[in-house]
Order: C-alpha cells, then sequence, then structure tokens
C-alpha cells in the first residue's frame, strides 16, 4: 500500500473565480496556469462543514472534455490532502451531470459509504479542446448544485487564498474498473472506478416501463435514432438503447465520448446537431431514405436534450409541458401523481457566463449595475398546470431552486427554455430521462397499435396537445456577433417598472435583483441587458472600448409576447472578449382550434418582422439571418 505525505503550497489569489449558476467556466489555456484549478479546488473545500470533508466520500468525474484527465488526478491528490476518505470515478472519469446526481443520490459503497457531494468537471453545452472551455462545479449532497452561501464563500476564498493542500500520490488509473488504497496522516484513502452507467440504468428502471419501450422499438412500424454529439451521453447510448431496449446500434450517432466532441459544438439544436437534423428530414437539403419516427440529441454532458418526429421539430417548452401533461399514465414513476410543476421565470434575463462577466442592464431611461440570472421560457406548462389543477412555480434560472421544491415535495417535473428537462428522480436537468420520457409517452399512445393500425407519431402527439392546450407558438433567434452602437426612443409611456426578486417558499432565501419589468401605457414592456467584459468599471468605460453605445430594446408589442432580448456575452480567453451573442425570444399564444397547425416562423414572421425593423437587427449586427434559430 502506498504511503503518501500531505504539503502545503503557497499561492495566490486569480481574478474572476466567481462560480455562476454552473460553475466556473473558462477556457482551457486558463484553468492550466499554474495553480489555477487548485485554488478554486481549495476554496470549495475550505467553504464546505469539516464533516462534507474530512472522512467523507465524494465524486470526482465528468463530461470527458479536454483537460478532465489531468483535473481528476489533481482533486484526488487534494482530495486526499484535505482529509476526504474515498474518492469514487467513473471509468475513465466519465459521468455524465444527471448521473453524478444519480450516484450521490443512490449509489452504496461496499462498506455501507455514501458521497456526500461532487466536482463535476464539464462546461455543458460549449466546445471542448485545447483552445475551447473547460468547467469545474461543486454538487451537495442532495446531488443538485451547490447553493449560493457555498458558491458565495467559495469566491471570498479565491480571492484571499494563500496556500493549498496536496499530497504526493501517484496518478490512479481510471481505465479500469477497481479499487487503489493509500494511507496517508490521517489514515487509509481509496480511489474506487466504477463503471459509469450501471447507477444510472438502475434509477431509470426504477422509473419507466422499460419492456412497453423494448416492444416499440422492436415494432417493423417504429424507428429510433439518438445523437450524443460526442459527448458523455454515448457512455450510456449503447448501454440502455441498444442492450436494454434493444435498438439497433445503427440508431445511434455520435456516441463515443472524445475530447474535442469530434470538433463539434456539443448543444443539441437544429443548428449544431447537423446530422441528426439531416437524418430526421428537417435539413435544408432533405434526405433521401425515409426518416426515422422518433429522433434525440443530448449535449456535451448530457444534462440538455433535443427532441425530434419525422421531419417534425419539438420545442424545449412544449416538450415538458407534453412530458408533465401524459406522465402519470405513461410513467410508472409518476402513476401516483405530480406534485407540482415548474419552469424559469419568463421576463427575466440569462447571464450565460455569470462567471466570467458583470451585468449591465441597459432600460428606459436609465442605466443600472447589477446581476441578471433568468432565461425566459415559454408559458406553455402554465397551461398545463392550470387544466390538470397542479401547483405551479416560476423560479429564477439555476437547476439548484427547482432542487429546493423538489426536497421539499412540491414539485415533480420541470423544465426550461435552453433544452433542459427533468423530474425529481434527480437534483439535475437529465437529456436521457427526457429521450426516455418521449419513448414512455409514445409507447403507451401506440400499446394497441403496434400489432396494426395507425403509428401515433410524435407529431400527432403535439397536435392533439395543441388541440387541448392551445398552442405556444415559440422562437428563438441567436446572433454571434460583435455589436456596433444604436438606441430606440420610440417606445410609450411608463406606467409601471418593478424590479424581479424571487423568495424561495421552502427556506424563505431571496434571490435579488432578477430582472428590472417596465410596463407602458399601450401594453408593451422592456427588459434588456449588456454584458460587460470583467475590469471595465463603468458603462462608459464599456462603450467606450467597445464601440458601444447605449444600447436598448424593446420587448413586448401591445398584448402579443414579442420579446426582444439583447444580451452580450463576452466570453474572455487569457487577454480579452471573444463574442458576443444576441437573442431574440418571441412567442404567441393561440387557442383558436383552426389556427395551431401553421408553421412556427410562418405564424411569428409579423412579430418577426416588427422586432427585427424596430431594433435595426441587420443594421447593428451586420447579418441578414442568425446564427441559430430554435
Amino acid at each position: 500500500m502506498v504511503v503518501f505525505r500531505v504539503s502545503k503550497v503557497d499561492t495566490k489569489p486569480f481574478d474572476g473565480q466567481k462560480p455562476g449558476t454552473s460553475g466556473l467556466r473558462k477556457k482551457v489555456k486558463v484553468f492550466t496556469q499554474p495553480n489555477y484549478l487548485h485554488n478554486f479546488v481549495q476554496s470549495t473545500f475550505n467553504a464546505l462543514s469539516a464533516d462534507k470533508v474530512r472522512g467523507a466520500t465524494l465524486v470526482v468525474s465528468g463530461d470527458g472534455r479536454y483537460y478532465s484527465k489531468d483535473a481528476i488526478q489533481i482533486i484526488t491528490k487534494m482530495s486526499a490532502a484535505n482529509g476526504v476518505r474515498r474518492i469514487w470515478v467513473g471509468q475513465n472519469g466519465l459521468l455524465s451531470t444527471p448521473a453524478v446526481s444519480a450516484v450521490i443520490r443512490e449509489r452504496v459503497g461496499a462498506d455501507g459509504s455514501k458521497a456526500t457531494g461532487a466536482f463535476i468537471l464539464t462546461a455543458s453545452h460549449n466546445p471542448g479542446g485545447p483552445h475551447e472551455d473547460f468547467g469545474i462545479k461543486y454538487n451537495m449532497e442532495n446531488g443538485g448544485p451547490a447553493p449560493e452561501a457555498i458558491t458565495d464563500k467559495i469566491y471570498e476564498n479565491t480571492k484571499t487564498i494563500k496556500e493549498y493542500l496536496i499530497a504526493d500520490l501517484p496518478d490512479v488509473d481510471i481505465t479500469t474498473p477497481g479499487v487503489t488504497n493509500f494511507t496517508g496522516p490521517e489514515g487509509q484513502f481509496d480511489v474506487e472506478v466504477f463503471d459509469s452507467a450501471s447507477d444510472y440504468l438502475k434509477l431509470m428502471k426504477s422509473i419507466f416501463d422499460l419492456e412497453s419501450i423494448r416492444k416499440l422499438l422492436s415494432s417493423p412500424k417504429f424507428s429510433f435514432c439518438y445523437d450524443a454529439l460526442h459527448g458523455v451521453g454515448g457512455a450510456y447510448a449503447k448501454c440502455i438503447f441498444v442492450e436494454e431496449l434493444g435498438a439497433q446500434e445503427s440508431s445511434l450517432l455520435n456516441c463515443t465520448p472524445k475530447e474535442d466532441f469530434g470538433g463539434g459544438h456539443p448543444d443539441p439544436n437544429l443548428t449544431y446537431a447537423k446530422e441528426l437534423v439531416a437524418r430526421m428530414g428537417l435539413g435544408k437539403s432533405g434526405t433521401q431514405d425515409e426518416p426515422p419516427e422518433f429522433g434525440a440529441a443530448s449535449d456535451g454532458d448530457a444534462d440538455r436534450n433535443m427532441i425530434l418526429g419525422k421531419r417534425f421539430f419539438v420545442t424545449p417548452s412544449d416538450s415538458v409541458a407534453i412530458i408533465a401533461a401524459n406522465a402519470v399514465d405513461a410513467i410508472p414513476y409518476f402513476s401516483a401523481g405530480l406534485k407540482g410543476v415548474a419552469r424559469f421565470s419568463s421576463p427575466l434575463l440569462s447571464s450565460l457566463y455569470a462567471d466570467e462577466a458583470k451585468c449591465i442592464k441597459a432600460w428606459y431611461p436609465h442605466c443600472v449595475t447589477q446581476d441578471l440570472r433568468s432565461m425566459p421560457t415559454s408559458a406553455a406548462l402554465d397551461v398545463v398546470a392550470k387544466h390538470l389543477n397542479l401547483k405551479f412555480f416560476e423560479v429564477p434560472t439555476g437547476w439548484k431552486y427547482f432542487g429546493n421544491l423538489m426536497d421539499a415535495g412540491l414539485c415533480s417535473i420541470c423544465g426550461e427554455e435552453s433544452f433542459g428537462t427533468g423530474s425529481d428522480h434527480i437534483r439535475e436537468k437529465d437529456g436521457i430521462w427526457a429521450v426516455l420520457a418521449w419513448l414512455s409517452i409514445l409507447a403507451h399512445k401506440n400499446k394497441e397499435n403496434l400489432g396494426g393500425g395507425k403509428l401515433v407519431t410524435v407529431e400527432d402527439i403535439v397536435r392533439q396537445h395543441w388541440a387541448t392546450y392551445g398552442r405556444h407558438y415559440y422562437t428563438r433567434y441567436d446572433y454571434e456577433v460583435w455589436i456596433v452602437s444604436g438606441i430606440r426612443k420610440d417606445v410609450s409611456k411608463v406606467v409601471h417598472g418593478d424590479e424581479f426578486e424571487y423568495k424561495d417558499p421552502v427556506d424563505g432565501s431571496i434571490s435579488k435583483h432578477q430582472g428590472i419589468r417596465y410596463l407602458f401605457e399601450d401594453g408593451s414592456r422592456l427588459v434588456s441587458f449588456i454584458m460587460k467584459a470583467p475590469g471595465v468599471s463603468s458603462l462608459a468605460a464599456f462603450a467606450n472600448d467597445f464601440n458601444l453605445g447605449e444600447f436598448a430594446a424593446v420587448i413586448f408589442v401591445k398584448e402579443r409576447m414579442l420579446i426582444l432580448m439583447i444580451g452580450l456575452v463576452f466570453r474572455l480567453s487569457g487577454t480579452g472578449s471573444e463574442g458576443a451573442t444576441i437573442r431574440l425570444y418571441i412567442e404567441q399564444y393561440e387557442k383558436d382550434p383552426s389556427k395551431i397547425g401553421r408553421d412556427s416562423q410562418e405564424a411569428l414572421a409579423p412579430l418577426v418582422e416588427v422586432a427585427l425593423k424596430l431594433s435595426k437587427m441587420q443594421e447593428f449586427t451586420g447579418r441578414s439571418a442568425p446564427t441559430v434559430i430554435t
């Protein structure tokens, strides 16, 4: 047995190590600076109570992106030095974010040990590779992201850290399941490598009727396709879809996890999941082959999902609403009824890189500085909740808010616009769970049709949902550009303004600065924001440095939900900013049965035209079309 020693290493703080709702995300070359990762890990240990560190069991794994293997070794050595009793690592360092949550909540070691937390190594749907993104976040004993009280302590610690602890352990083999034992100043320290999929598969078996899904996939009427985008979802695809459910291996696309995601962008949307989109008959050039009946994709860490039917796209907000509407009948886990449903707040804004940038809101007629942390989500779930008499919650962006509701037994299913869907089986969103939920609904709808009769398709299910609940036409335009100056002043008189803040109904904590809402006398509303790069002390300096004037955006035209959100997201490398994104969200509710069958882009075209003209989008960006349309 190897005996190790512990060393104290002097260090100095790094600026900007503030974890956002999804942890700390930076370029790889930032993380690979000497002591950069070490500082953040030690600051995390110092922020936790002693019982969550000394003698504890921690999970350390992630989506397998570039630098993950090195990071696992560093965190393992620092864990040993800080008195952790054992580390659990998924084979090859691979565990999806939802699987980490499941392991924390469900896995029991041979000696009865349970995990009290996890370091998750992921930057989610962002690209990977030596010149791309890396990320780290800490999840708590409930399987969910660390609350603000902890992340605030971590950040404060990063600003004052002077030393970190590390053990002189050799690197541990993480390619083969097994246990490696060490002895140090505080006794035994173990590293256990285990199969990445086994605990997650066990949980899925307890939720879904896999036999009914197996019958569906074995039917000659039904065909299936899943694209992991070379993310960690590939570590689960063969085990679940092929070995458990009997799908053909040829139905799996890009299911070999790669450090750089095959050079692609592991974001499951109509732009980046090109191969799946083409196979499903939604590509610009079409396909000569008959598309599968069902298609799905997940992102880098497999917590997001996209659902497609044959030549048919299901919006994320429709997807969670349809799952909620059918869960009790189609999914055994929910057979006793739903406790409630929840989504992110619709009038709010999101800082995609809250850890890398401060937000400046440019709103009529003043400018203020504060954080914005919510993404607009369609109200499709609200209508289902009202129709089924379910408890409904609207929370700021951050899965931890859903987690609090779930821990209190108030919420069963939740989701958000950015392809995130989940339930109270874990405390993270879960891409593969969403795929299985849709397959369960299809299996339930077709239980009498597989032997004969017309197959109920994804499109049939969505259109029936619209007929029952009405349709929320919804689209999102992303413009990835540099922005030039501009301002709009042709807005009506402000009759009311407020600042949204969220009081958690479970623990009473208050999340402030969640967005300014202005109501105009013509029924319009206005919200906008500008992202500011770190180190820029004022809006004036920001405008000067980046050639920006004051920037405002009109949101909501009369009673139709025209949402224009201007967000400059500056993703910093070592020396400066590298890009910006403007996002345009448009939603219109239609309950007239004769008007719910239109193409979404066609139905929203008049509102899109108004939005683009009001904002002078082409003039400001130099782009005649968005980078991504959802």
